[in-house]
């Protein structure tokens, strides 16, 4: 299903000084579901993505690592290489820190971990993408809202990396978060420097902010 409302979440958050207390709560939350719960919503959120359009047309679609309870964005991943797409994860870039460049994935690539301890891809320099150079990207996020409003880790590397997108013109790559369902909440602050999303994709359904 998609659409840009949803029944309202049980709670929310107005101010920014409440972030941290709500960031905790909810990587508590997503971190306590069962191991077959997450592997069935994975599954679901993979075939959720695979109806979008804005999924169908990319060449280069980029996800992540799945990290701390994160819905895990890999099987979407496989479902766009099967369908003859370029898939890639984010690497810590050394030459702009605080942001992050992309390299090629596939099951079986070599991987080696970050100082973060997620892992990423052994690639050459010459080989990684700047984020300009994509067409999607799945992103992992804490929480999210019904405006498209995103809470990530607080390290800030996506809305660094993504920064470009304010300038409203450029409308490539198109940032889709991905969540559990149990992620949504009612409203969350926007600050000038944050990334507004054009969807979240659950287990569950879409959220569209922009059209797919």
């Amino acid at each position: 299903m998609v659409g840009p409302t949803n029944p309202p979440a049980a709670d929310g958050v107005s101010s920014a000084a409440s972030l941290p207390a709500l960031r905790r709560r909810m990587r508590i939350a997503r971190r306590q579901l069962p191991r077959h719960e997450r592997l069935a919503a994975s599954a679901a959120l993979a075939r959720q993505l695979a109806t979008l359009p804005v999924f169908q047309r990319a060449q280069r679609v980029a996800g992540y690592w799945p990290a701390d309870g994160e819905i895990d964005p890999l099987p979407a991943l496989l479902r766009a290489i099967a369908a003859g797409k370029a898939c890639y994860l984010p690497i810590l870039s050394p030459q702009r820190p605080g942001r992050l460049q992309f390299a090629r994935w596939w099951p079986g690539a070599p991987l080696r971990h970050n100082r973060f301890g997620i892992p990423e891809p052994v690639a050459q320099k010459s080989a990684w993408l700047d984020p300009h150079m994509l067409d999607l990207v799945i992103l992992p996020l804490v929480a999210f809202d019904g405006s498209g409003n995103r809470l990530g880790m607080g390290g800030g590397f996506y809305d660094r990396s993504f920064a470009f997108l304010l300038n409203h013109a450029w409308r490539r790559p198109r940032l889709v978060g991905a969540a559990f369902n149990l992620q949504r909440l009612a409203n969350l602050p926007r600050r000038v420097w944050d990334i507004p999303l054009d969807a979240v994709v659950s287990e569950q359904r879409v959220w569209a902010f922009t059209p797919l």
